[in-house]
């Protein structure tokens, strides 16, 4: 049997298992709103298949909500050197996949499947195509998103700041809800919510194997309103209940506070959404204005954004270079440059990630690194490594899939693996980072009793002589 027959049965297989999966419930490897995303310019921008249609789009299994805090996408300014694909290309010939297989599948749980009212045709067949996009392999970012929570998304890539929620991104993972990042000063933090932690339950109910599209909305709800999680945090295997008030968020992508007893900025990028780049500058010319005489960029927690975001903020740093490498299916690679023009170029720099650094954070943190800017202190990054592609299909929902995948401007790979500190140095369990908001009514004294030892180990760094 050939390799390509093998797969394209596999793919069938899980088709019906997705079609399977949906009459329990739940959607296979799920559908991943909350999470951060590396978009391409064309996909974003100016692709036909961002547009969702004008009429009302047909019911889903899910009910329409605001997302919890969906996730920064991320357009690039850069235009693709391959062709785009297009949707007609990409749709599967009866030669190429075993369709005849997935029908007789349908017609079986039609005619035999003993609970008649979860036959929901539109669930079943959103199963079987989630379970073709997860024969991939790509969990967690190549996925199906249905009409409704991909607007949610769409809205958030336009820079939509605020929200009502507890303030998490998520993602799937092994069928599991896991936790990207915590949200600076929002309700989740404040619980003691941190990356890498796995929401087991919603009020009680078991949401293991739930597509994400389902769970959020358990989580969302009005300012004010309560929510009870358990959580199963990997690194003590222990779970807790926490019973969260939710509240109106508003995201900031840039702040910065001189740190008491210093003459050192903590420069906080919180997110990389629209106009990240012009609130950095505006930090950067207040730090000058001040006198500081080194910066701390802080981008802990932030789970990525918009490339051409990233472009811009990481071109503030360094005067020339590769920002990163962008490989192709055929393995061309692409480098994109630094932009001129860099406002801190000179001033020293120790740059701060943890496990909830992700996609655009990632690839900042690691062109500095790669050009030997700064130090990079801190813990293993998120991971993220591709550029997606979306292609909308005829009733709204969408197909997001990895046509690229990113590279460090050195070449070093981050998919899967993460970005590794030069200085690797833990928080305690239970602790979190500090914020440049956190700081302002802190005394010298308060910040080196403070038990983040990423920022102080930064703040050491740049006193040496």
């Amino acid at each position: 049997m050939k390799s390509t027959t093998r797969i394209t049965i596999v793919m069938s297989l899980l088709m019906v298992a997705g079609m399977l999966v949906s009459l329990c419930g739940g959607l296979a490897g799920g559908i991943v709103i909350d999470r951060a995303l590396l978009y391409h310019p064309q996909e974003v921008a100016a692709a036909p298949t961002l547009a969702l249609p004008t009429s009302t789009p047909p019911p889903t299994s899910t009910p329409p909500s605001t997302p919890t805090n969906p996730p920064p996408g991320t357009p690039t300014a850069e235009p693709s050197p391959t062709p785009e694909p297009t949707l007609e290309a990409a749709r599967p010939s009866g030669d190429d996949i075993n369709l005849d297989l997935i029908a007789e599948a349908w017609s079986v749980i039609q005619k035999y499947y003993v609970d008649r009212d979860a036959i929901d045709a539109l669930k079943l067949t959103y199963g079987a195509i989630s379970g073709m996009v997860d024969a991939l392999g790509d969990t967690g970012h190549s996925r199906f998103t249905n009409a409704e929570a991909y607007q949610r998304e769409s809205e958030r890539l336009q820079g939509s700041n605020s929200f009502e929620g507890i303030g998490v991104y998520v993602e799937t993972r092994n069928g599991m809800i896991v936790v990207v990042a915590p949200i600076d000063g929002t309700p989740a933090q404040k619980a003691g919510i941190q990356a890498g932690d796995i929401i087991l339950k919603v009020n009680g109910e078991d949401v293991s194997g739930m597509a994400i599209d389902e769970v959020i909305p358990k989580i969302l709800g009005p300012a004010g309103t309560q929510v009870t999680l358990t959580i199963l945090t990997p690194r003590t295997n222990l779970e807790k209940e926490v019973t969260i008030t939710r509240a109106k968020i508003v995201v900031k992508n840039v702040t910065w506070q001189a740190l008491p007893g210093t003459t050192i900025a903590h420069l906080r990028i919180a997110q990389f959404s629209k106009g990240s780049t012009d609130d950095l500058k505006k930090a950067i010319a207040e730090i000058k204005a001040q006198n500081m005489t080194g910066v701390i960029l802080d981008l802990r927690n932030n789970p990525g954004g918009l490339v051409d975001e990233a472009i811009g903020v990481t071109s503030q740093f360094l005067s020339e270079g590769t920002v990163y490498q962008e490989k192709d299916a055929a393995g061309k690679v692409r480098k994109v440059p630094v932009t001129k023009g860099g406002t801190a170029t000179q001033i020293p720099l120790i740059v701060l990630i943890n496990q909830g650094s992700a996609s655009a954070s990632e690839i900042t943190a690691g062109a500095i690194q790669d050009a030997g800017r700064a130090t990079v202190v801190g813990e293993t990054s998120f991971g993220t490594g591709t550029v997606l592609t979306t292609f909308t299909l005829s009733d709204g929902s969408v197909m997001t899939l990895a046509i690229r995948e990113w590279l460090t401007s050195n070449g070093r790979v981050i998919w899967h693996k993460g970005l590794t500190p030069d200085e690797e140095v833990k928080l305690d369990l239970n602790v979190q980072p500090l914020t440049p908001e956190g700081e302002r009514a802190m005394s010298a004294a308060d910040l080196q009793a403070s038990q983040d030892k990423q920022l102080l180990r930064a703040i050491e760094l740049l006193q040496k002589p």
